[in-house]
């Protein structure tokens, strides 16, 4: 094992071990508000639940829309690093307004800058590590970035915790502290990476989506587009997780604990569940993992202890392991390799306006009708999934 690890460590170039830290550092300072900003919502702001999923859907929402435009936009300045800065210092900027904030009005703007910033340094930062790793060892450079990447999503919410007991629930400390690991990884980014050299960009008239070209993309692409959205309808945001991990019981120190579960289970299922991808129908996994997240919703619906929550959560996590790698495969699978980008930039639009709809229903339900009634709806959401891959299925669906 040391061996290996010695090994790749000396092939691998030294940019991408960079960009691994620099998301990691990201994701702690990233994880350490969001784990907490629901609480911080409701309990110090006074927001409704409608509000914060209005909030998270839209933010989430703006992250997925804009990645339509940061790819193409690398492309035709033939240039990344620069578009990766301005992501990861948006995001960097965007902390200190989490701790200044006196209302909820505030924390919105804090959280469009944000996933600004993270949708306009994804695709760049990809392309960037495909840019400097050699064509045999990229999926070693995407595995190792994502594997730093999920340490940063255990850690984040861990510190969130330690310091919510070391200052006695203070919201507004934890989050100055957050902007720390947010500001090392703009610098770190800043002096350890150096941009490949590339030939110049060729001279065309910019426009960062073809519609001519739309008409290229097959009809199973744009089905894997709607059941994208339609998952995504079913499977509102986090934050609502973490409301009802609040009703538990829990000390309020210790909620985050329940997002530490959910990335774990799903960091330990994901590539297992990918491996089977390759090998089996991927509507017979779809329908497992649809059938894993009814099964989520239900046990949240069921009750608010504490112990029934955690087990929820951690159906949550696995339902992502067993489908997010899959959806983004059956993309692939289905889009001709020149319109790639584009596939995937359309599929992130239409999960980001259905991540808007389900956050601001699933928060309107919440405060009419009671937490246990908006997952209800989601099992419902997802019962409508089911029965559209069966139908697919039934009338001779291909493999996607």
């Amino acid at each position: 094992m040391t061996d290996s690890a010695t090994s790749l460590r000396s092939a691998l170039p030294r940019g991408i071990w960079v960009l691994g830290f620099v998301s990691l550092l990201m994701d702690v300072s990233s994880e350490m508000i969001h784990s907490l900003l629901p609480l911080f919502l409701a309990g110090v702001l006074g927001a409704s639940a409608f509000a914060i999923g209005l909030i998270e859907g839209v933010a989430e929402a703006t992250a997925l829309i804009t990645k339509v435009f940061s790819g193409t936009l690398s492309d035709w300045l033939g240039r990344r690093k620069g578009l990766v800065v301005l992501g990861y210092s948006l995001g960097t900027i965007s902390k200190p307004l989490f701790a200044l904030a006196p209302a909820a009005g505030m924390v919105f703007g804090a959280r469009i800058l944000d996933r600004i910033g993270k949708g306009i340094r994804g695709a760049p930062r990809d392309a960037l590590i495909a840019d400097i790793a050699p064509p045999d060892m990229r999926g070693a450079a995407f595995g190792l970035r994502q594997s730093l990447d999920t340490v940063g999503a255990f850690v984040g919410p861990l510190l969130a915790i330690g310091l919510m007991l070391l200052w006695a629930n203070d919201f507004r400390a934890v989050f100055w502290v957050a902007v720390i690991p947010g500001a090392l990884a703009v610098l770190l980014l800043l002096a350890g990476v150096q941009e490949p050299e590339s030939p110049a960009p060729q001279r065309r008239n910019f426009n960062p989506i073809h519609w001519r070209t739309l008409a290229q993309l097959s009809g199973t692409y744009w089905w894997v587009v709607g059941i994208g959205a339609l998952f995504t309808l079913a499977r509102f945001s986090e934050a609502f997780l973490v409301l009802r991990a609040q009703q538990s019981g829990l000390p309020l120190a210790w909620i985050p604990g329940v997002m530490v579960v959910m990335s774990l289970v799903f960091s330990l299922s994901a590539y297992p569940f990918g491996r089977l991808a390759d090998r089996m129908h991927h509507g017979t996994l779809l329908l497992a993992g649809l059938v894993v997240l009814i099964a989520a919703d239900l046990v949240l619906a069921w009750s608010a202890h504490w112990s029934v929550v955690l087990a929820g959560v951690a159906l949550w996590g696995l339902h992502m392991g067993m489908t997010q790698g899959l959806l983004a495969t059956m993309v692939a699978d289905t889009a001709p390799a020149d319109l790639r980008g584009t596939a995937y930039g359309f599929f992130s639009l239409a999960c980001g306006l259905a991540m808007l709809v389900a956050s601001a229903v699933a928060g309107l339900l919440w405060d009419r009708l009671g937490a246990s009634f908006t997952f209800l709806a989601g099992a419902g959401f997802s019962v409508a999934a089911v029965v559209l891959l069966l139908w697919r299925r039934w009338n001779g669906g291909v493999k996607a």
